[in-house]
């Protein structure tokens, strides 16, 4: 296949968005789609295309990627009769959203029933990995459909082959307890550093390039310590996929005690600190009203 792609991008939040984007400016040609129209607006000056429907969007592509809130969002774009009608045998469909393995494996089944493929293809990185296309991309599926997804996920970060069908989902799981112990960590480390008297942007300098650093410390640690909980990453879907690394872990019998302790603190910031709309590094704001300091 020639490496510039018909795609229909369903989902242009804070994620599709700037994906969507990164695929018009690579030379795709990109037909995009988002429930509410205005979320959409603005790729068009890319070259993107805003269709009216779900199933316009899809009805000439060669690959669809949906970038939705859960398995749930894209099982139900896939029960629409209509968008299943104009689905053409062949399309490769690439989930992006954060779903459970199930689900994605129920979907590679429906489509393989429609003539069509399906990778579990969920991301790293945030906002910031999305407009810079350099996400962590873990795929899951048919290795030979993997390869054929390479000229659309080169764009949009490093892909790699974790797996059969619902391992790339498996793998965002794995990534999510990671990164939601992680800023547990990371809060407690900075507030401890605040209410001690030492400069909290002095010692993650300190502290670069040393075993503790990541990530997560130097981006978040920033944003706790600067009271920036702009969304990157929104917390109500931190909570939701440790919910699903939970339910993932007692199905296959196992206890994750630090997963849980943090999904916990995680459900009480969203659901009686409004911090659902929040990034998730506001876990700091919980941790300040755990020890009675204003926030």
């Amino acid at each position: 296949m020639s490496d510039r792609q018909k795609i229909a991008v369903i989902g242009t939040g804070l994620m599709g968005f700037p994906m969507a984007r990164n695929l018009a400016r690579a030379g795709h040609e990109v037909v995009v789609w988002n429930r509410t129209r205005a979320r959409a607006e603005g790729l068009e000056a890319d070259g993107a295309i805003i269709a009216e429907t779900a199933a316009e969007a899809v009805g000439s592509a060669d690959v669809v990627l949906t970038m939705l809130s859960d398995g749930v969002a894209t099982g139900a774009l896939l029960d629409d009769v209509s968008l299943r009608a104009a689905l053409r045998p062949g399309t490769l469909w690439l989930d992006m959203s954060s779903a459970k393995p199930e689900h994605a494996r129920a979907q590679a089944t429906l489509l393989e029933g429609l003539g069509c493929v399906h990778l579990d293809a969920p991301v790293s990185g945030g906002t910031k990995g999305a407009e810079g296309a350099s996400l962590a991309i873990m795929v899951g599926g048919r290795a030979d459909v993997f390869e054929r997804s390479l000229p659309i996920l080169n764009d949009l970060g490093r892909p790699v082959h974790v797996g059969a069908s619902g391992a790339g989902q498996l793998a965002k799981l794995a990534n999510q307890t990671i990164v939601a112990v992680t800023i547990g960590a990371v809060a407690e480390a900075m507030l401890l550093l605040e209410k001690g008297g030492a400069d909290p942007a002095a010692v993650r300098q300190a502290l670069r390039g040393g075993f503790a650093d990541s990530t997560i410390l130097q981006q978040h640690g920033a944003r706790m310590t600067n009271g920036d909980f702009v969304p990157g990453g929104l917390s109500k879907f931190q909570l939701k996929d440790l919910d699903n690394t939970l339910d993932e872990a007692g199905a296959l019998g196992l206890s994750l005690p630090s997963t849980q302790s943090v999904r916990d603190r995680f459900a009480y910031f969203v659901s009686q600190m409004e911090g659902a709309d929040l990034d998730h590094s506001g876990l700091y704001l919980e941790l300040k009203a755990r020890n009675g300091l204003d926030t």
